[in-house]
């Protein structure tokens, strides 16, 4: 769908993100930019403590039926956990979903979006990130600060462009693939299902499903273990 934001309502600039640590923080500064505020947080880790003063934490499912019950303030939300973490991001977004929660789409005034970017819900353009020409972004995917996605990119749902990032024209990033801090993706590489691109990286060849890849050039070091499909 194309990108958007949603009309300027009390209700409307109320959010709720699941995920309670670093990323729930940057979350919370872009939000302020354009007036919307976190009125609560969840996070499954019952060792997690509230990341800023005042903020109102609940953990894993009971603390979310708790809040549904008794404190439900806002119907947006999204899900402020990072890192390799795709398939979880998708998970959490889909169980909110069907709680009758909605998934915000989220692009940074600090960010550039092309007019002619799909943005997927529940997803995220940070600080600095830009996103170019008929790029194509699938659900509960985070683009991070400062990071860049070219022209016509292809992002499938939990991807995750961390920090600084850069992926070249034409790159396609499948379903829940990370590619870290700095990394470098030249033009018209296929980054597979689940695969890590370590932080620094340059990819100039086609990186498989299910692998960590690391250097320059980026070349395969490990397989992943599998993991279960949601």
């Amino acid at each position: 769908m194309p990108h958007h934001q949603h009309e300027d309502t009390d209700r409307s600039r109320r959010v709720v993100l699941w995920g309670a640590t670093g990323h729930a923080k940057s979350l919370r500064e872009s939000l302020s930019q354009k007036g919307y505020m976190v009125t609560a947080l969840f996070d499954n880790n019952p060792r997690v403590t509230p990341p800023w003063q005042g903020a109102l934490l609940f953990h894993g499912e009971a603390g979310f039926t708790q809040w549904l019950a008794n404190s439900r303030d806002a119907d947006w939300f999204l899900v402020a956990i990072g890192g390799s973490r795709g398939s979880d991001r998708r998970r959490i977004q889909d169980d909110l979903v069907r709680h009758g929660m909605k998934p915000l789409v989220w692009f940074d005034p600090r960010s550039h979006v092309a007019q002619d970017a799909e943005i997927g819900l529940g997803s995220q353009v940070l600080m600095g990130a830009c996103v170019g020409a008929e790029a194509r972004l699938g659900q509960a995917v985070i683009i991070n600060t400062r990071a860049s996605i070219d022209h016509e990119c292809r992002l499938e749902d939990g991807v995750h462009i961390a920090p600084g990032a850069v992926l070249c024209g034409l790159v396609q990033v499948r379903r829940d693939g990370f590619v870290g801090a700095g990394a470098v993706v030249l033009p018209r590489i296929t980054i597979g299902q689940g695969s890590i691109v370590g932080a620094g990286s340059v990819v100039t060849r086609d990186i498989p499903d299910g692998v960590v890849a690391f250097g320059n050039p980026a070349r395969v070091v490990r397989t992943l273990p599998q993991h279960s499909e949601f």
